[in-house]
């Protein structure tokens, strides 16, 4: 398996000086077999229009282009960059959408291809060259032939949002974003006049149970990416229930979980190349917190499995 990523931001695209480093595109990762040269693309953020043009000129001279997208959530960041991928327009272009729903009645093609209306776009989706269908998918595991098994797991988001567990020869896969710790939700202070004993210990047991539950599914992967958004003390001061993580918690879990590999992922757009080149010297430093190697993802970064 080879990864590259062609977007690592999270939330909103940042393109400038400051971000020219890790990349300003919002999600986008490439995952490719290299004996069959099959393609999986997880998310559609800004990152995916490099990666269509890139499918021009690497895929398409092969044949009409055959190729699959894996949503983890329909949230605008991870879904903004379909208008603008530009097999979608070439005829013969055969593209599967996968992913969770669960806003209202929307589905997945209402909330994805609802982005090539008038109101938003120049183009309607009824005018793309390319046979698109959407599958709706939920927690469970699959095989996706070619040798390929994928396993989803629901994460904490403040929307339906899935991980996906790739395994390949032997090799494993991970995404876990956008996703936050669970908490406990009830009220652990015995002075608050909502406190109930009972239930402030059944939310902390589910919580924990959660959390492991999270860790079992990308234990032992070879590479994991993870939501790593804020730090811990961004993240208890004001971004509790926002869907995301810090780095702290990241490095813990994985090597709780037995990770070979993780990369810090769906950065925060505020944060300049220098800033996180400073996250990285405290973050970073082998065997710091545990054997479990660390990096930050940046776009162009290509590892093979």
């Amino acid at each position: 398996m080879k990864i590259r990523f062609w977007g690592v931001r999270g939330s909103i695209p940042c393109p400038g000086p400051n971000t020219v480093k890790y990349g300003g595109n919002t999600v986008c990762i490439e995952l490719r077999i290299k004996e069959t040269d099959r393609l999986i693309i997880i998310d559609a953020g800004s990152g995916i229009r490099e990666l269509g043009n890139f499918m021009l000129g690497h895929d398409l001279p092969k044949g009409p282009i055959n190729t699959e997208i894996y949503l983890t959530h329909t949230h605008w960041d991870h879904i903004m960059g379909f208008p603008f991928f530009t097999p979608i327009y070439i005829p013969k272009t055969k593209l599967k959408i996968y992913g969770p729903v669960s806003y209202e009645q929307d589905t997945l093609e209402k909330i994805v291809g609802g982005q090539l209306t008038y109101r938003y776009f120049p183009v309607r989706e009824a005018e793309l060259g390319a046979e698109i269908k959407y599958i709706q998918l939920k927690e469970g595991s699959f095989d996706l032939g070619d040798g390929i098994t994928l396993t989803t797991k629901y994460l904490n988001h403040p929307i339906l949002c899935l991980g996906y567990r790739f395994e390949y020869r032997g090799k494993v896969f991970c995404t876990s974003y956008d996703t936050e710790p669970f908490q406990n939700l009830f009220s652990t202070d015995p002075k608050d006049p909502s406190y109930d004993e009972a239930i402030a210990e059944e939310g902390d047991m589910v919580a924990k149970e959660q959390n492991k539950i999270a860790e079992d599914f990308f234990a032992g992967a070879d590479l994991l990416i993870y939501d790593t958004q804020y730090t811990q003390e961004e993240y208890e001061s004001s971004k509790l229930g926002w869907g995301h993580s810090s780095f702290e918690y990241a490095i813990a879990a994985a090597n709780r979980a037995g990770v070979k590999s993780m990369a810090f992922f769906h950065h925060e757009p505020m944060r300049t190349d220098e800033q996180m080149d400073e996250l990285a010297k405290l973050f970073c430093e082998p065997d710091k917190f545990g054997p479990t190697k660390i990096f930050f993802a940046r776009e162009g970064m290509e590892i093979e499995l």
